[in-house]
């Protein structure tokens, strides 16, 4: 009975496909394809480096079946552009069918081989189709770009961690980035003992997955850019899906230093990333500071700016939605004055993330025991702020020569008030009004905000212009920005 049934259902269903209606291919020279796009746009591509892939989608609006005759690049071979369809890439295809009121997916990719030209410069070709005798084209346009590459060429493990590197500035020697072409770097541009990379100002450097800049022991790295041409230091991914996307690169890494060779980081936009700025006197005491002006740090995935027994000055500046915190200190000595610190991270899902931590010791792992650090810290006029109740933290045993003060500052914190001890003129869970902290905009943005004219005087007059260049003539608001009517 039961291999009956099955016989029965077999035969049902070959019935069913004998029944089934087959469209006709139609002949029609009237009938055209439509296309989910008229010229497909890629953004920026490196040069020798594939784009991302780009979808184009081939609408047949008929209830009959059409059969494509020709699908083709009319740049034929030397096309930098590459198709595929139905999993080939290819140049051409031939007899495609695609069924009444249906569709067909392509998927499109550039390749742009270099020239001579240190600006941008743009790639074109069509994409032909040709149906019932009809030819209808697609327009394929992008941008090409030269750039210079650094590409590891030999691996160091440090601990566990292997990282494949390669030797931008050797020992005594002092090598400068310029503008004239973007630096594109895969695994870490390395900074070796006693020598110096300098950034000048305007130039832009893309980093791949897991790379970035190591300035090894007693190196020294300096970026130079100015008001009008900051240094751009993010991921190599230019399409506008990854524009606001933290964690596409390493970090920038600075160990311990000699004296007289601070590092040095003026004008710039480091975004994307996992660690922006990390400094660590992990090799031995430090004789150099980590010193900030004028920086932008935004969308970190873990910090935005970590330091581990450094003397850190920081003016001018902000550290916007990083995943773990925007400022991780442990131990060290701290200067920090018109900064704004704002935590935003993932807002609905808000749990962990914090503007600032201030620790002073660890547990030491062979006793169990914890081993305390000197910290000092000074902050002026600067906002610490964010989507928790408590942006501002510490984590201080009392074997520590330890001190911070805060000085006409905004806190968002539940734990600390204006009683506590070491926050001088503070105001605290008010709210600054900042123009768009889901897109990094920590402009103030409404006359209401607490911090216009609460800054201290004397620390305005040493930085007279804010990070956008603006004159703070004479009355001084809290965070990075004045505030501007708009």
């Amino acid at each position: 009975m039961k291999n009956r049934s099955i016989i029965i259902l077999l035969v049902l269903v070959l019935v069913g496909q004998a029944c089934r209606k087959i469209n006709p291919i139609s002949t029609d020279t009237n009938l055209k394809l439509e296309f989910s796009a008229d010229t497909v746009i890629f953004d920026t591509v490196f040069t020798t480096l594939g784009s991302s892939t780009h979808q184009l989608r081939i609408y047949n609006r008929n209830s009959d079946d059409l059969k494509i005759s020709s699908i083709r690049l009319l740049g034929g071979e030397a096309s930098p552009f590459r198709v595929n369809l139905d999993g080939d890439n290819d140049i051409e295809f031939y007899d495609k069918v695609i069924p009444g009121n249906d569709s067909l997916f392509s998927f499109l990719c550039v390749t742009i081989n270099p020239n001579d030209l240190n600006t941008p410069f743009v790639v074109e070709d069509e994409l032909e189709f040709v149906t019932n005798g009809n030819t209808q084209t697609v327009k394929l346009l992008a941008w090409g770009q030269n750039a210079i590459y650094i590409v590891a060429d030999k691996v160091v493990n440090i601990g566990d961690v292997p990282y494949p590197y390669h030797i931008v500035a050797d020992s005594l020697e002092t090598t400068v980035w310029t503008s004239e072409r973007p630096y594109v770097i895969y695994g870490w541009a390395l900074i070796n003992s006693y020598g110096t990379l300098r950034i000048e100002e305007g130039t832009r450097i893309y980093c791949h997955q897991d790379g970035g800049i190591f300035s090894w022991s007693d190196g020294q790295l300096i970026i130079d850019g100015t008001a009008e041409n900051p240094v751009i230091i993010q991921g190599d991914r230019l399409e506008p899906y990854y524009r606001d996307t933290p964690g596409q690169w390493g970090q920038i890494l600075m160990l311990d230093g000699r004296a007289g060779a601070d590092h040095r980081v003026s004008h710039a936009i480091i975004r994307n990333g996992t660690i922006g700025l990390n400094c660590q006197s992990s090799l031995k005491v430090t004789e150099c500071a980590l010193r900030i002006d004028n920086t932008i740090i935004e969308n970190q995935s873990g910090y935005g700016l970590l330091s581990i027994l450094y003397p850190v000055e920081a003016k001018n500046f902000t550290i916007a939605n990083c995943g773990t915190a925007n400022v991780w200190a442990f131990g060290g000595d701290y200067r920090f004055m018109h900064g704004t610190v704002a935590n935003y991270w993932d807002a609905s899902q808000h749990k962990d993330n914090i503007a600032m931590k201030l620790i002073n010791y660890a547990i030491d792992a062979a006793t169990n025991q914890p081993a305390y650090y000197p910290f000092h810290l000074e902050a002026t006029n600067c906002i610490f702020y964010g989507a928790q109740d408590d942006e501002f933290l510490t984590q201080f045993g009392p074997d520590a020569d330890s001190s911070f003060v805060f000085d006409h500052c905004l806190f968002k914190s539940k734990k600390f008030d204006g009683a506590t001890e070491g926050f001088n003129h503070c105001l605290f869970n008010y709210d600054p009004y900042f123009a768009n902290y889901r897109t990094n905009d920590l402009h103030i943005d409404s006359i209401a905000s607490p911090v216009i004219g609460m800054g201290n005087p004397m620390t305005g007059s040493e930085l007279p212009y804010d990070l956008d260049g603006v004159p703070r003539n004479g009355r001084i608001d809290i965070g990075a920005y004045q505030y501007i009517p708009r």
